[in-house]
């Protein structure tokens, strides 16, 4: 202390006042530094609900679910199709993809919880869409069998009933209806189908004002064999109705045909296809030949494919065709490892009908066959 008072006074007066005032600016700096930083520890930390932290606990273990189970299916679906991949392998692989550590796992999900991410939303099982393709008709063209076929693709999740929401459950509204669809993953694609959507008014107009970029597939068949094939289905259930004569002619002598028996009114296609160009361009509106699914099943599902913008997985090895049933089957469905033919519904033999009567239901069909090939811009070699 002598030492420092001889070295101050030895100092100039001004000199010893701005020393001083240094080391008092000093002091305080030092003195709220260690202020402030006493009081951050013991400020309360934001209020979070048991159940909010819980929820944001849970997320990083849904974001590594949801990885293990696009990898699971991915590989899978490779598998599956290529017919390469045991079941052991997917046994291991399980295994493998298992959290190594929970202890280091309930770390980081308390982190997140702490910390949470501003847009963490998983869910492990993807979510449910609106449907983006929708096959619209017709009847007893082949729209069960489209569906099967389609459904082996990865990316195609579609409805297994048919949900009629269009034409008979419009006024439940579309959160019933998107609560039909199955959870889809990014990239995949939503589809169902309901054949009377076709001749329903309606229907054009309703799928429109929920997506007027929805892809809209049309099955169709030679319109005589399949008035032929509807009135099947109708005797195999009610077994005394009239006979396809009665039904097909309001006067059997003039030979003037019944359109308003919707065996009939169905196969106008032309009439039909009208009402719904009035919403949808030519664009978005696939044609596929109910004749060519049958004898070429994997050309017309490469037409499906393309047209939803999918890779082409589904190929020629995938069916074989089935003698007894005269319809091609399909190797390996989805969710099955075993051969699969559409059900015993499918299929049923025709009963014999009077040449006379096919030969003028041809004529009649003939000048809308032929507006409908001009208007789809494709031949079915129907005439």
């Amino acid at each position: 202390m002598a030492f420092i008072s001889i070295f101050l006074d030895a100092l100039p007066t001004t000199v010893c006042r701005k020393i001083v005032l240094m080391l008092c600016s000093l002091m305080m700096s030092l003195y709220l530094l260690y202020y402030l930083t006493d009081l951050c520890h013991t400020m309360s930390s934001p209020v979070r609900s048991s159940e909010e932290e819980s929820n944001l606990a849970g997320d990083f273990g849904e974001w590594q679910a949801l990885r293990r189970k696009r990898l699971l299916h991915k590989l899978q679906m490779q598998g599956y199709l290529n017919g390469e991949l045991p079941e052991k392998y997917f046994r291991e692989l399980r295994l493998q993809l298992q959290p190594a550590n929970v202890k280091q796992q309930e770390r980081i999900s308390r982190s997140l919880a702490a910390n949470p991410p501003s847009t963490l939303s998983f869910s492990e099982d993807g979510v449910r869409k609106l449907p983006q393709a929708i096959i619209i008709g017709v009847k007893k063209g082949g729209t069960r069998a489209l569906l099967e076929f389609v459904r082996v693709h990865p990316d195609i999740r579609a409805v297994g009933e048919e949900p009629h929401f269009f034409d008979r459950h419009y006024e439940k509204g579309l959160r019933w209806y998107r609560n039909l669809m199955p959870k889809t993953l990014d990239g995949q694609v939503t589809m169902e189908k309901t054949p009377s959507y076709f001749v329903t008014k309606e229907s054009a107009a309703r799928i429109y004002a929920m997506s007027k970029d929805a892809k809209l597939i049309l099955v169709v068949r030679d319109p005589v064999t399949r008035a032929i094939s509807d009135y099947t289905q109708t005797l195999s259930k009610k077994p005394d109705i009239p006979s396809f004569e009665s039904l097909t002619f309001k006067n059997r002598t003039t030979g003037l045909i019944d359109t308003s028996w919707s065996a009939i009114q169905i196969g106008i296609y032309a009439k039909h296809l009208e009402n719904w160009l009035q919403y949808f361009p030519m664009r978005q509106i696939l044609f596929v030949s109910g004749e060519r699914l049958i004898s070429d099943p994997a050309g017309e599902l490469s037409r499906v494919q393309d047209f939803l913008a999918l890779k082409r997985i589904i190929t020629d090895k995938h069916f074989y065709f089935n003698q007894t049933k005269g319809f091609p089957c399909l190797k390996k469905p989805e969710g099955s490892s075993k051969p699969h033919c559409l059900g015993k519904t499918k299929g049923r033999t025709h009963p014999n009908i009077d040449p006379e009567i096919v030969q003028r239901l041809r004529d009649f069909y003939r000048p809308f066959n032929m507006k409908f090939y001009q208007m789809t811009g494709q031949n079915f070699g129907w005439d």
